[in-house]
């Protein structure tokens, strides 16, 4: 059993064998020169300031062991990461509560190595305070309340400290990965019994979630990644939104026959999306530039498209017409050639294909307005001309769309189900 006393100066971590004699803590402390209790902490003999002797002459009961847990500095609460065998500090913030469950996850998992192994440097972690550097001892709490209690933790658990704290840190692991050891978990709670209603939409609820909160963690650091990347893991969280696509072509040559008449050449789509019919449609994703959509001065009144989206709306008009003039041979080219990628038997189809266009904001890093009133008048004018061939979408209309969803499914999740 682990408990703190913590006075003006310093934190003492109390411990008592539950299952044991304190014999073997002394003999650790004589052999190795350090012993770790209750799963979680590792202290040396120079930490011991008072406990049982470990020898048949202990008093019944024993006393319990008293170790230098923290310095009590500038409000924190100040652990050496040796004590969780991290390279880390460990500053807490006073006001937060000491206990076993802070630092030691279900089976025994240290909490604070796994938040070691996704932080970029060594310097300390800190909870809660007024630091620039602190983690918001809400955000910690949501952690410590998702952490899982079933047998893959090796994974999921680096996985949710990722997805809860990774907006604090600089580094951050591929989406698809973290992503797979979130499903691999609702694999194995659901697996082997039927699912009724309220916990299948609470599944979709905490799918869509975690692409919202993924795609803000990226928003606040986007310029950190390359537009490459961006278009890797939007186009993963495309086909979990929309459901129709089961398919994504990547680097896909088509032919041009008007550019030069009388001659064939090769014009080169980044992203291609196939629905369940085999059908094609085009998409182009863009790092999320803040002035990306329309221009600050006014034509006439007018706001009027930048040159980006404008390049981009032309560049994805000429790939739709390429692909539409191509025709059957285009069908049976792509066919052959993506056969390998392509689910089961499907057969490409270019049939009135759309376009789909993802980039720049309309809100601020804040969730202020980026755009004013007009502009986004403008802009909605200018998504409704193209309407009829291709979306084009802010990566906070992503955002909204998620969130609509969310919202969507929790009402529908708290509807009663009638009775047969």
């Amino acid at each position: 059993m682990v408990s703190f006393e913590v006075n003006a100066r310093a934190v003492v971590l109390i411990y008592t064998p539950d299952f044991t004699t304190p014999r073997w803590v002394r003999d650790q402390l004589q052999t190795s020169g350090e012993v770790t209790v209750s799963r979680g902490f590792t202290f040396t003999a120079d930490d011991l300031l008072d406990g049982p002797l470990g020898t048949d002459d202990d008093p019944e009961p024993a006393p319990p062991f008293r170790f230098r847990f923290a310095a009590h500095r500038d409000g924190y609460f100040q652990i050496p990461g040796r004590v969780f065998e991290i390279e880390n500090d460990v500053l807490i913030d006073e006001s937060v509560w000491l206990e076993r469950k802070l630092f030691v996850a279900e089976r025994n998992v240290g909490i604070f190595r796994r938040i070691a192994k996704v932080k970029a440097d060594n310097g300390p972690i800190v909870i809660g305070g007024a630091r620039d550097d602190a983690i918001p001892s809400a955000s910690f709490y949501e952690l410590l309340r998702t952490f899982p209690n079933t047998t893959e933790l090796d994974h999921y658990a680096s996985a949710r400290v990722e997805l809860i704290l990774g907006e604090f840190f600089d580094s951050m692991r591929s989406a698809r990965e973290t992503y797979e050891a979130y499903l691999s978990r609702r694999r194995s709670v659901i697996s082997d019994r039927a699912l009724p209603q309220a916990e299948l939409i609470q599944a979709e609820i905490d799918k869509y979630v975690y692409l919202r909160d993924l795609i803000t963690t990226w928003l606040q650091t986007a310029t950190d990644y390359s537009e490459h990347d961006w278009q890797r893991m939007i186009i993963k969280i495309i086909l979990l939104v929309l459901p129709k696509y089961v398919a994504v072509l990547e680097n896909v040559k088509i032919a041009d026959f008007y550019s030069k008449p009388g001659e064939r050449r090769d014009r080169y789509i980044d992203l291609c999306l196939v629905d369940a019919a085999g059908t094609i449609d085009v998409i182009e994703i863009k790092k999320p530039f803040d002035n990306a959509l329309v221009g600050r001065s006014l034509y006439r009144g007018n706001s009027i498209p930048t040159r980006e989206l404008s390049g981009s709306i032309m560049q994805a008009e000429k790939y739709l017409f390429h692909l539409s003039k191509w025709g059957a041979p285009g069908e049976r080219e792509l066919t052959e050639r993506y056969r390998t990628v392509l689910p089961g038997s499907m057969t490409l189809r270019v049939t009135n294909p759309k376009a789909m266009i993802i980039m720049g904001r309309d809100r601020g890093p804040d969730g202020s307005p980026a755009l004013t009133s007009q502009q986004m008048f403008d802009l909605e004018v200018i998504k409704r001309k193209y309407a009829n061939m291709m979306d084009i979408l802010t990566y906070d209309d992503l955002l909204r769309r998620l969130n609509n969803i969310i919202a969507s499914l929790t009402e529908r999740r708290e509807e009663p189900v009638a009775s047969s």
